[in-house]
């Protein structure tokens, strides 16, 4: 797939940018060469391959779920300005 200078100039548009002439014509060549990468990485046969989420099917430690620090909710909300039932209260902004 090949891009025209015109929708060059439509992306770099979209995208807020402000090209020469000169730049137009070098990125139109390179987003053609992306452009058609993308068509031949599309064409490929991928018929049986399942999706992955790592390249090397590596599992992550996990450190385990246990409570670090101990409970002072009440001494935090024995400060605070406004509680109600276990929650703090804010002034309503709109």
């Amino acid at each position: 797939m090949s891009l025209g200078l015109e929708q060059v100039h439509q992306i770099a548009t979209l995208a807020r940018l402000e090209l020469t002439d000169e730049q137009t014509e070098r990125y139109s060549g390179q987003l053609s060469a992306i452009l058609e990468l993308v068509d031949e990485l599309r064409a490929a046969d991928t018929t049986g391959v399942e999706a992955m989420n790592h390249p090397l099917g590596m599992t992550q430690r996990l450190r385990p779920d246990t409570a670090t620090e101990p409970n002072r909710r009440d001494a935090f909300q024995e400060v605070a300005p406004a509680v109600d039932n276990g929650l703090y209260l804010v002034p309503k902004v709109i």
